[in-house]
């Protein structure tokens, strides 16, 4: 028993009694809130969100007004105002891979030309080597049972290994931005690699090392897969979902976080490392591992998967009887999109294509059945008159999961594709904000007077 462990049996009870305590002293009357006009979540009372920011980054639409008549629309996401579907599209005719492109796009504002472009791979290439020694002394002989926290020690062990780790001028932060988004990839698949062998009887210790002529998708594969192989679909559905999570405009929980660290005037290593923690979260980048935890429970427990029985289903995990309780569908909904998601969009017509080549289409065919229903089901139980959407997280996971990545990576992955965007925003603050990111909280405590320790009850 180490000592962590004999203080936790030592005061356990106690801290539960201190937890109790807390719990009932620092409970605020709800109604408070809407005396106070708080909008708790930087929402207003219909949902949407609090403007206090301005970027040219990316964008997230889901309507558009016209004679003062606003009317919903099929969801646009869109980096540097060029549509992400068009990307992904051109990507696709031609045949080639476009997370790079659109990390260049994110960072510079524009579409890089076949120079610029190759001339950008190099670098990233360059930077995808860590430090000597960093993978034996950092990651390996410091396993956690956590990818997300190896993710962000890593991070920010980088900055003792800086030359100038806190200088924030542009150029600077560019080169440490860049060298972050090219080592990311490394730093989650070796922590994965560290954790597998020190923590689960997987007697194997495989360190690859990149490939300078891959792209960070198949750079991926290789790195995780003791062979090193994959397919040219598996790579490119890879790729596709990391331009499709590359940013979701600046209000998301983890950008705003790298704003909100950012106009504090910290260090690039710190920032990011803020912005992984937010990530983690399971209302953030964590929600698609809860989809495959639900999709597993309604496998276990639905033999036959008919529509009658899946929509018996989905309605007992709507009225909180099975599942986990919550009432919750997972992957259905969304803060912005009603109509539809464009990711969730384009990654249902990879994730068909793919499963073909795994033979899953049955499988497949299961996620769609649950889509329409849940839909159905959660307008009709809510009263709802918009229609209600799969979210990128509704197919993310099953995607991941024909190709075999391990639920562990699912968050660390979508850290790697979204740190492209935390990198253009930590940018963009620097040059454009001035000033620190400080909202008001309103303090609703009494006045109390200071009572002597030896009077006090």
């Amino acid at each position: 028993m180490d000592f962590n462990e004999a203080n936790l049996l030592k005061y356990s009870h106690k801290l539960y009694e201190l937890a109790e305590e807390s719990a009932l002293t620092n409970k605020i009357d709800p109604s408070l809130y809407a005396k106070y006009d708080v909008k708790r979540g930087l929402r207003e009372s219909s949902g949407k969100g609090v403007l206090c920011g301005l970027t040219e980054i990316s964008d997230v639409t889901s309507w558009e007004e016209k004679d003062g008549v606003r009317k919903e629309i099929p969801g646009i996401l869109s980096y540097q105002g060029y549509n992400v579907k068009d990307l992904i599209n051109n990507c696709v005719k031609e045949n080639r891979f476009g997370f790079e492109e659109t990390v260049y796009l994110l960072l510079f504002g524009k579409l890089p030309t076949k120079q610029e472009f190759t001339e950008f791979n190099e670098m990233l290439a360059e930077f995808r080597v860590l430090p000597r020694n960093f993978v034996r002394d950092i990651i390996m002989k410091q396993p956690g049972k956590d990818i997300m926290n190896m993710l962000s020690r890593c991070v920010l062990n980088l900055y003792s290994y800086d030359p100038d780790p806190d200088n924030i001028s542009t150029s600077n932060v560019l080169r440490q931005c860049i060298q972050l988004i090219a080592q990311f990839p490394m730093l989650a698949s070796y922590s994965y690699r560290a954790y597998r062998y020190y923590n689960t009887n997987d007697g194997s210790l495989i360190i690859h090392k990149p490939v300078p002529e891959y792209s960070t998708a198949q750079n991926i594969l290789h790195l995780l897969r003791k062979d090193s192989s994959f397919t040219d679909l598996e790579a490119k559905v890879l790729d596709i979902s990391l331009i499709l999570h590359a940013d979701h405009g600046g209000g998301n929980n983890s950008t705003f976080t790298t704003h909100v660290v950012s106009s504090s005037g910290t260090d690039t290593y710190s920032s990011i490392a803020a912005s992984l923690g937010s990530l983690k979260g399971p209302k953030h980048g964590g929600a698609n591992i809860k989809v495959m935890q639900m999709f597993q429970n309604i496998k276990e427990n639905v033999p036959d998967w008919s529509r009658a029985s899946i929509t018996d289903y989905i309605n007992k995990i709507l009225n909180k009887e099975v599942f986990d309780r919550t009432g919750l569908i997972y992957g259905m909904g969304h803060a912005v999109y009603t109509i539809s998601d464009p990711r969730a969009e384009v990654l249902k017509l990879y994730a068909g294509k793919l499963a073909i080549e795994k033979g899953r289409e049955d499988e497949f065919a299961l996620y769609e059945t649950v889509a329409d229903v849940a839909s159905q089901l959660i307008r009709e139980q809510k009263k709802l008159s918009k229609p209600v959407c799969t979210n990128v997280d509704f197919y993310s996971g099953f995607v991941y999961s024909m190709l075999n990545l391990p639920t562990d990576l699912y968050t660390p992955i979508f850290a790697i594709s979204r740190i492209a965007g935390w990198s253009a925003h930590r940018m963009e603050e620097l040059i454009n904000g001035n000033r620190i990111i400080r909202p008001s909280y309103r303090c609703v405590k009494d006045s109390a007077e200071y009572i002597p320790m030896d009077e006090r009850q």
